[in-house]
Order: C-alpha cells, then sequence, then structure tokens
C-alpha cells in the first residue's frame, strides 16, 4: 500500500497540516551542513539539469550544506528560469547529453564524487512531438554518462532520476512497487523505462564491481511522482499553466481534469535522492537498485481537486476544460513507497495542503516583488523533517538507528493487522 496519515501516526511520526516554517526561523549553516550524515560537506557532487526545475531546487540544496556542485546541462531556456533567478555560482559545463565527447571530457574535468542525473527530456506532450529526440537524450544521453562515469575514477556514486510513469500502466488503485513491469505508452514514459534498463544493464555489466578504481560505483534509480514548487516555468504542465492563467487573467485550457496522480512538494523526492546517495556511498551494494519517492495519501489527488486547492491561494487562476482530442495519458497513477520507508526510513513531510500553499506563496512573492523563497523553503522543509523525526536529520548513527526502528515498527505494524 502506499504510505498513509494511519501507517506513520502509528509509528509516533508528524503527519499533520501545522508548519512550523510558518514562523521563518532560518537554519543554521551547521545544521544544513550535518543533513544526511554530513555526507555532502565539502564534497564534489555533478548534477545534470541543473538548469532545470528539480536540478536547480538540488543545487541550492547541495549548496546549502557545503558541497562543491558542477552542472552539466543545456543553457537555461529563458530569464525566468529557477537557476538563472538564483543566481548560484556553479562551475557548469552547458551541453548536450547527445555529445558524448563533449559529456566525457566535462565529467573528466569536473573529477566529481557523486552524479546526479536529472538531465531530460521530461514533457510527455513534447515526446509525441520529438520521439526521436526524446528516446536519444533519456537513453543515449545516459549512456553517455555512464561512459563518462566509467572513465572517471573519482566517481563513487550516480543517482539516475526516472520517474513514476516508466511502469506498465494498467489503472490500478494498487500503489507501483520497484518490481512491477517497466513499460510506457508514451514515448516519454517508455523511453524512462529504458533508462531503467540501461541502468541495471551497467551496474550488473560495469559499475558493481571494482573496475581497477579501487572500488565499485554504487549506481540506483530514483523514480518520483509529480513535483510542484516554486520555479517551474515548463510548458504543458498544471502549476505552471495555472500561475500563467492568474497573472495573465486568461483562462489555461485543462485537458484531464479527472486524471488521478500523485503529487508532492520538489524537495520530497530530492530528499529521496540525497538520502539514497548518501546510503549508497556508505555502502555501494546494499542500495544499488530502484527506489520509489512518492507522497502519501493526501497527495494522491486528481488534476481538478489540484486546481481547486491551488485557486484557494490564488484567486485569479482562471481554467477551462478542453474537450478535443489529446494524446493519451494515464488517467489513474500511484506509487507504493513502503521500501523507501521501510529501509532508508524517507517518508514524505509535506501533506498535500502545505505543499500547494508554499508553491502558490512562492509564485505570488516572485510576481509581486521578484524575491525568491527558495531557499526559505528549504529551511522550513528541514525544520518540519526535524520535527517530524525523519532519519536523514540527524547524524549517522541516528540516522541507521531511525531507519532501523522504522522497519522494524513497520513490520511489527503489518503483523498486528
Amino acid at each position: 500500500m502506499a504510505i498513509g496519515a494511519s501507517t506513520l501516526e502509528g509509528l509516533g511520526m508528524k503527519r499533520d497540516a501545522f508548519s512550523f516554517a510558518d514562523f521563518n526561523e532560518p537554519v543554521h549553516a551547521d545544521t544544513l551542513a550535518a543533513l544526511f550524515g554530513g555526507t555532502y560537506a565539502g564534497r564534489r557532487v555533478l548534477v545534470t539539469g541543473h538548469t532545470g526545475f528539480k536540478g536547480s531546487w538540488l543545487v541550492l540544496w547541495l549548496q546549502s550544506m557545503g558541497a562543491q556542485v558542477f552542472g552539466l546541462s543545456l543553457p537555461a531556456s529563458d530569464a525566468l528560469n529557477h537557476s538563472v533567478l538564483l543566481k548560484l555560482p556553479v562551475t557548469e559545463a552547458l551541453i548536450d547529453l547527445r555529445d558524448a565527447a563533449a559529456v566525457r571530457a566535462a565529467v573528466m574535468s569536473f573529477q566529481p564524487e557523486f552524479v546526479f542525473h536529472l538531465a531530460a527530456q521530461a514533457l510527455v506532450r513534447r515526446s509525441y512531438v520529438t520521439p526521436s529526440d526524446t528516446f536519444d537524450v533519456n537513453v543515449m544521453g545516459l549512456v553517455n554518462l555512464l561512459e563518462a562515469v566509467r572513465a572517471t575514477p573519482s566517481v563513487r556514486v550516480v543517482v539516475n532520476a526516472t520517474t513514476d510513469k516508466c511502469y506498465v500502466n494498467v489503472n490500478t488503485t494498487r500503489g507501483y512497487v520497484e518490481g512491477d513491469a517497466l513499460g510506457g505508452h508514451d514515448p516519454y514514459s517508455a523511453s524512462k523505462a529504458c533508462a531503467e534498463i540501461v541502468s541495471a544493464s551497467y551496474r550488473s555489466s560495469f559499475l558493481g564491481d571494482d573496475d581497477g578504481r579501487g572500488y565499485a560505483v554504487a549506481l540506483a534509480t530514483a523514480r518520483a511522482g509529480n513535483v510542484v514548487g516554486g520555479g517551474d516555468w515548463s510548458a504543458d504542465r498544471l502549476i505552471p499553466d495555472l500561475v500563467r492563467s492568474a497573472v495573465s487573467g486568461k483562462a489555461v485550457q485543462i485537458r484531464y481534469p479527472q486524471a488521478t496522480r500523485p503529487w508532492q512538494h520538489v524537495l520530497e523526492p530530492l530528499a529521496g535522492y540525497l538520502l539514497l546517495g548518501q546510503r549508497l556511498a556508505a555502502d555501494p551494494r546494499a542500495c544499488a537498485e530502484a527506489w520509489n519517492f512518492g507522497p502519501d495519501e493526501s497527495g494522491q489527488r486528481s488534476v481538478g481537486q489540484v486546481i481547486a486547492d491551488f485557486s484557494n491561494h490564488w484567486h485569479a487562476v482562471k481554467f477551462e476544460i478542453d474537450t478535443s482530442t489529446q494524446w493519451h495519458e494515464a488517467g489513474l497513477l500511484s506509487l507504493n513507497c513502503d521500501k523507501a520507508l521501510e529501509r532508508l526510513g524517507w517518508w514524505p513531510v509535506w501533506d498535500a495542503a502545505t505543499m500547494l500553499k508554499r508553491t502558490a506563496q512562492w509564485y505570488q512573492r516572485q510576481h509581486d516583488d521578484g524575491h525568491l523563497n527558495s531557499l526559505a523553503d528549504i529551511h522550513a522543509y528541514v525544520i518540519d523533517a526535524r520535527a517530524a523525526n525523519v532519519a536523514w536529520c540527524w547524524d549517522e548513527a541516528s540516522v541507521a538507528a531511525t531507519a532501523t526502528a522504522t522497519a522494524s515498527a513497520t513490520v511489527h505494524a503489518r503483523q498486528l493487522a
């Protein structure tokens, strides 16, 4: 089953709509550096797709923890791009993943210890228009990156972010688990299923054993649901379209109001990626596999519900139902994240109400006076995570103890059930 409020409450974990972040107290730099057992402070980390929505948030969080971050991506798309607005000092290579020689040269130049691969053609509707490019970027771009990793002895950990859409979708109410069949109706989903297979092949064929560098490279994949948060301006994504409607006064066209998705704030899966990177560094074999990172039950919402909730925070939103013929999109999709709960000690921090409230506030503040709430949102998220006793907030010993206790309590709860 998916992680629910009742499951978390049974384990003594905080799950309510109250947010300590409302006090707007900053988190001390030492506290940030100690997150994830202090794994990233002073470490060399490469983020591909660092100019994208999720990548820019990851760079900000890593830098706030004291990591030396490098970026590999296409140039930022426009002046409102989150990475452009943040103006973070990043040593970067603005290149195409499909250029194997350039990717290899960049990675070897950076000499990273950790690689978080987020670069992708990530839009479903665009994949119908440019299927060849989608497969080329999402599959062969990954191959080029992994070949560069093989040529770079400094790399110890690779986390490849794929998607919840990599599963064969049978429109079931049961959340998909990591062992379910891979597939994909649209080219984007299929390309990410291919990326999962490529990752597994490289792990078993090349990276899972010492290739002469003195240690194995730990490679895992992370499958997350729909993410929201400030700074996303992508076309054909719900929240950016709603923001554009609120600002312009024009109604946004909604294609599938009944479609249900796992919605979560962007910081939720990023916390999962960072926790996974920490565990892979500590034990390259223990966690080098696929992982789901999705919301609790409150985040499992239809498009229509998200629109209504977001509109409560920004009343200027207007929308119309588009009844014209559309490309196929899955009607129902959910993730089962029990594995991450039991083995990593990861669970969502913000419920759907908090997620949408803080997202709306980010866009409203940026629109009103140009201020970015990004770092404040990270601080707020960390404060609430610490209040919820989330494992990655504490030192390495506490992380291990909390994860073990969480797994034991979950097993016990199921036995009682």
